[in-house]
């Protein structure tokens, strides 16, 4: 496996000079981002997507092999898919939707759950996929746009903000030079650098705990199910397995405090850990081994003037739950829209404190979802271990007790429920998603075929339309303008490219909709308002909130 400096290469880019820069030099560009992962390359895509001009830095010139994110939700891929590369990834991922709780040696689960319980919808509850092929496939998506130029070896050293923006110092093996760029938003991790040279830090929880990774390759049929065990009758306090791509399986080892972290990832230290696990007769290789604690905290404001967060750079989670990956997920698909808009002059710039707002909203609740399910896996006090494990006793034969067992709630979208944005309901719903929460999927049939409600939205606002009535979708549409498309979903008849015909029942009943219902969904796919009937002036005004409000200082 080759490696640079010591971190596992996937797959090397190697260094570039700037297009049109030497060093010394200035250059001027619109938006960049500093960092390459997953939210820093999904970031680029979304923007350079909406034809927008973008620079991505990133200090390596590879994606490292190492072992990071593996588990993506159904949300995440939905907005994946948005960005044109959710198939590729349900392709090669493992998919999930079930998990199994189980309590020292008993063969027999505790617990049992079904991630996804609405059925018939494109993407699963979970796929596990390493983190580096979403990079890698992200980096091939990004790969024709002129307009995103993604930038290896090329380190952010300083930067200086100002009322238009900020300027960027860059080193490269050539030479120092700088970049003034008009929004610059940190997507560069846990030990941001942009952070750091701003001074500004997060505020929370650190946990002292000490767990080990082992990715390891063998050959063994088991269950595509997220298997979590408490006192295990092996090494650690408690053991988590996935299954990923290629063989290979994530062995999540808690190990306590008080430990030697050099010593805790020698393969011959490893080994009773996965042999306990595995049994004596199954054969294996390591894959990559580390040792982690982690944090539950996040800085007090995202948006900065023209500097703005997102990702781990903004705030941090356990990995139980598959919360930080997934979470940043969701600021990406909350921002992007909302700069394309300021940039184009659509909005004011006031309308990206409403990504602080949001995004802000959902780090507190991936927090505290986070910081309860450490508390219960890891009980700091004799009465929180026995309730723990009173719970996990109840649990065997009691469902009321069911619901307490945490091991880690799964990732899935916040709803932003009390945004600045949202248009409040008038109107009674039997069902359907309130303003704040996103869509939800159900299959149709378009001119082409069988296709996605959530397919159908995204990059724009659109006005759902539920009903038969083909002139009065026509009228509602030249009523609402350019700036919003009307997709009519119908029940019966010909199918068009805005006219879906849910032939199944499902969209009309998952949204709640009777005739003449009709649904106001951002570009990021969430709700901004819905009436039992469509009402031209009350769709405009429920726009003109969503495209304008300053939200809340904080």
């Amino acid at each position: 496996m080759m490696s640079v400096s010591g971190i596992p290469v996937w797959k090397e880019y190697g260094y570039r000079p700037a297009i049109g820069s030497r060093a010394g030099e200035t250059e001027t560009v619109p938006i960049l981002i500093v960092g390459a992962g997953p939210i820093g390359l999904a970031m680029a895509l979304d923007l350079g997507r909406r034809g927008r001009r973008v620079v991505v830095l990133n200090a390596l010139a590879f994606i490292p092999r190492g072992s990071k994110a593996i588990c993506f939700s159904k949300r995440s891929l939905e907005i994946y898919d948005r960005l044109g590369v959710g198939d590729r990834l349900l392709e090669k991922g493992v998919v999930w939707e079930k998990g199994k709780v189980f309590w020292r040696g008993d063969p027999a689960p505790v617990y049992e759950f079904d991630l996804l319980p609405v059925k018939h919808q494109k993407f699963p509850a979970f796929i596990n996929i390493q983190q580096y092929y979403v990079e890698e496939y992200l980096l091939d998506a990004i790969a024709p746009l002129s307009n995103v130029e993604v930038r290896w070896r090329h380190e952010l050293v300083g930067i200086a903000p100002h009322a238009g923006g900020a300027k960027a110092e860059i080193e490269t093996p050539e030479g120092r030079y700088f970049i003034e760029a008009d929004f610059v938003i940190a997507c560069d991790g846990s030990k941001s650098t942009v952070r750091r040279l701003l001074g500004l830090d997060f505020d929370g929880r650190v946990f002292e705990d000490n767990f080990l990774i082992a990715d390891v390759k063998f050959d063994q049929e088991r269950p595509t199910e997220r298997w979590f065990q408490f006192e295990p009758p092996y090494p650690g306090y408690s053991s988590l397995i996935h299954k990923q791509p290629d063989g290979v399986w994530r062995l999540d080892f808690q190990l306590g405090r008080d430990i030697d972290k050099k010593e805790a990832i020698k393969p011959e230290n490893v080994e009773p850990f996965v042999r306990g696990f595995l049994g004596d007769d199954i054969e294996f290789e390591f894959e990559w081994l580390s040792v982690y604690t982690f944090q539950c905290r996040r800085m007090r404001r995202f948006v900065h003037g023209r500097i703005i967060f997102a990702g781990d750079s903004a705030h941090l989670v356990s990995p139980f739950g598959a919360r930080g990956c997934n979470g940043g997920m969701q600021d990406i698909d909350n921002l992007g829209w909302k700069l394309d808009r300021v940039l184009s002059g659509l909005s004011p710039e006031s309308l990206l404190e409403s990504y602080n707002d949001e995004a802000t909203f959902v780090a507190d609740e991936n927090i505290l979802n986070s910081t309860r399910s450490t508390n219960f896996m890891t009980p700091r006090t004799r009465m929180e271990k026995i309730f723990r494990d009173s719970v996990l006793e109840l649990s065997r034969d009691f469902a009321f007790a069911r619901p307490f067992v945490n091991s880690g709630r799964l990732s899935v979208a916040v709803p932003y429920s009390n945004s600045p944005l949202n248009t409040p309901d008038t109107d009674v719903f039997s069902a359907g998603p309130k303003a704040g929460a996103t869509a939800i999927d159900a299959p149709l049939i378009s001119d082409r075929g069988k296709t996605w409600l959530l397919s159908r939205l995204g990059d724009r606002f659109i006005a759902l339309y539920f009903a038969d009535d083909d002139a009065g979708a026509a009228s509602l549409q030249a009523d609402l303008g350019g700036d919003i498309q009307v997709v009519q979903i119908a029940q019966s008849g010909p199918a068009t490219k805005s006219r879906l015909v849910d032939v199944e029942g499902l969209a009309r009943s998952r949204f709640g909709a009777q005739d003449g219902a009709c649904y106001l969904v951002r570009p990021d796919q969430h709700v901004a308002g819905r009436w039992l009937k469509a009402d031209s002036a009350k769709i405009r005004r429920a726009h003109e909130r969503a495209c304008a409000s300053q939200g809340g200082a904080k």
